[in-house]
């Protein structure tokens, strides 16, 4: 029988009061708990993997580059390096560059060395040093001497000045003067004629000093002379059959010539070792070709080869 005073087709049942859920085993709730610990461990991992590395303390030999003496600093990492011995000015200087320096590259060693410019160098190994030569292609080895001459702009001013100075009063003095080929005391040896074994002349031509001696000329005795230019030791060595003279080049306070009457291919030159003219050493049938060469190399005005 339905309730009284309740709607029809309604149940009488109380209304259905919600229950709790079951509780989770405690094995369950553990579990649950170490796999969290597990991931956050993970994560830790991970972020720990992201931290940079520690910087090396400082004078770590691998954190910094090993920089030997007249090594170019980073230049020459992963370069094959040669040691060389720079001696200019009666000074040694141990370098190491790349064997794959060109001539103009050690150029600028050398400079940062000694404050000698570039331009007013003269690079020596087994000959001239080409600019555009690497090291390599010329045979450098480790150990190799480079000689060095030239230089610096302060001594060019200090030397040279006066030295251009004296040269211009003689020529001033030489136009006074009858023609050397004239004078008594040169004629006695231009009589002799020209000797037979003198080095060929080329008259007009400007050539650059040979790789030879210069041979077969007389000097003020008649007797046989020979001129080497010692570049690499800045001398002029003039020889003849009894000694070889050695003479600085900064020495040799001017140098004067004059082609010879008959012969303009050949000149007659004078090397002025004094402060007189009694000092001249005179050398006879210089080629004319090399009569420039000669001046400038002694007297200090750099040919550039």
């Amino acid at each position: 029988m339905a309730a009284a005073g309740a709607p029809d087709g309604m149940d009488t049942e109380a209304e259905a009061v919600p229950t709790e859920a079951p509780a989770r085993p405690l094995n369950c709730v553990e579990d649950e708990a170490a796999a969290a610990a597990a991931a956050a461990e993970d994560s830790c991992d991970a972020r720990g993997s992201l931290q940079p590395a520690p910087a090396q303390p400082p004078g770590d030999p691998v954190a910094q580059a090993s920089v030997s003496n007249g090594e170019d600093a980073g230049g020459g990492a992963g370069r094959e390096l040669v040691e060389l011995k720079i001696i200019w000015n009666k000074t040694k200087h141990d370098v190491k560059v790349p064997l794959d320096s060109t001539g103009s590259e050690l150029k600028q060693k050398i400079h940062s060395i000694t404050g000698l410019p570039p331009a007013m160098q003269k690079v020596m190994y087994k000959g001239l040093v080409p600019e555009d030569k690497t090291l390599r292609e010329i045979k450098v080895t480790s150990g190799a001497k480079i000689m060095v001459v030239g230089s610096t702009i302060n001594d060019v001013l200090a030397v040279n000045t006066p030295k251009d100075a004296a040269q211009q009063d003689a020529k001033a003095e030489e136009n006074k003067k009858e023609p050397l080929c004239r004078q008594k005391q040169h004629r006695k040896v231009l009589d002799k004629g020209k000797p037979e074994d003198v080095m060929p002349s080329v008259k007009g031509a400007q050539e650059r000093l040979p790789t030879v001696p210069l041979s077969g000329m007389y000097n003020k005795s008649g007797g046989k002379v020979r001129l080497t230019f010692k570049l690499e030791q800045d001398q002029l060595w003039i020889g003849t059959k009894e000694r070889t003279e050695k003479l600085p080049m900064g020495s040799i306070k001017n140098v004067v010539s004059e082609p010879i009457e008959g012969h303009e291919d050949y000149h007659m030159m004078a090397f002025q070792l004094g402060p007189t003219e009694a000092s001249y050493y005179w050398v006879y049938w210089v080629p004319t070709q090399y009569v420039d060469a000669i001046k400038d190399t002694v007297l200090g005005k750099w040919q550039y080869f």
